[in-house]
């Protein structure tokens, strides 16, 4: 992905440029020479801003209410555990 930069000068005098360069990736805007802006297209800018889902939100599954999962019951297994 190409980076663009441009002065605050080069942007007010040619603003089309600015916004084709955007197509291709960001474009900093400089104010005496430090980035002070970035144009963005506006599918790029809500592909950074969407919401992320949360892990609940990721491992869900509709209907995962209807699924029929049955735990055998084991009788014989210890109550504690011996870490030693």
């Amino acid at each position: 992905m190409p980076i663009t930069t441009l002065s605050s000068r080069e942007l007010n005098q040619d603003v089309t440029r600015a916004k084709k360069a955007s197509k291709n990736g960001p474009v900093f805007i400089t104010d005496r020479g430090k980035a002070s802006h970035v144009l963005l297209t506006i599918e790029e800018y809500n592909r950074l801003t969407r919401k992320k889902k949360t892990i609940l939100e990721a491992l869900s599954m509709p209907g995962l209410s209807t699924i029929n999962f049955d735990i055998p019951e084991y009788s014989n297994l210890p109550n504690t555990v011996d870490f030693e």
